[in-house]
Order: C-alpha cells, then sequence, then structure tokens
C-alpha cells in the first residue's frame, strides 16, 4: 500500500501541488477580508435637507429668516402640501396618490392600498393629480 501512495505521489505531484497551493491561497484570503471587515465600523448615514430661504429675505430681518427657516423645517416634518386634503375614506377618491412619492394611483389598485392612511392624498380626477405633478401609476393606470 505504500508502495501504490509514493507511486500515486510521483505520478500527480504537480497538481497535488497546484491544488494545494490553490486551497491555501482562497483560506489566506477569506481570513484576510474577515479580519478586515471586522476593523472597519460603518456610521449610519445621516441625510439633512436645510430649508431654502430667499437670500433677500435672509439679509433684511434675522428674525424673519429664523421663522422661514423653521416654516421650512415644519413643511418637512408634517410633509403638507397646500390644497391637498387627507381623506377620511380613501373610496370616496377616484385617485390616491403618496405625499412621499410623484405617483397616482386607482383608488382600488391594490398599491393605492399601501399607502398609509396619514400619507394619502385624494384627487377627483386624472387632471387634478396630473396638475400637482403626480404621473400615473403604470401597474393601475393603463
Amino acid at each position: 500500500m505504500g508502495a501504490k501512495l509514493i507511486e500515486f505521489f510521483a505520478k500527480y505531484e504537480s497538481k497535488i501541488v497546484l491544488v494545494l497551493g490553490f486551497v491555501l491561497v482562497s483560506a489566506i484570503s477569506f481570513e484576510a477580508g474577515a479580519i478586515k471587515s471586522a476593523k472597519i465600523s460603518q456610521k449610519p448615514i445621516v441625510i439633512e435637507k436645510l430649508a431654502s430661504v430667499d437670500c433677500e429675505k435672509q439679509n433684511s430681518n434675522p428674525q424673519e429668516s429664523q421663522n422661514l427657516i423653521q416654516e421650512g423645517q415644519n413643511d418637512i416634518s408634517g410633509m403638507n402640501k397646500p390644497g391637498q386634503t387627507v381623506p377620511t375614506n380613501r373610496q370616496d377618491c377616484a385617485y390616491v396618490g403618496s405625499k412621499n412619492s410623484n405617483k397616482y394611483h386607482l383608488s382600488t389598485c391594490r398599491w393605492a392600498k399601501n399607502i398609509k392612511p396619514e400619507n394619502v392624498i385624494c384627487f377627483k380626477d386624472k387632471n387634478d393629480a396630473e396638475s400637482k405633478g403626480y404621473l400615473p401609476d403604470k401597474n393601475c393606470i393603463k
């Protein structure tokens, strides 16, 4: 049995060394990557959007500028768009949109039903939705 093993090793020596080399390099590369990723600690990404303020108003009265900034922050947090009401019942709307999107849907569309109640915007017709900058959803409106 020992003679057969020596004969096998002698016959396939270069291929065995090549395979063992690939396995060794793969293992070392994997471990190096694991060690490197353990050292990297990622901080969360924070996106801040500042309220835009007219330069003329900002320079004219500092108190007025502060009020504009606070109003802008209220608009961002409340996501209220002027002239748009949140319906009490989605079935009262012909078309429904979201404050967080630029698409509008049929009120019976499954995508419209996924919109949170506090983000629902009601439209009486297609022209109403499109005049406010919304586009038809390709899944609901053909």
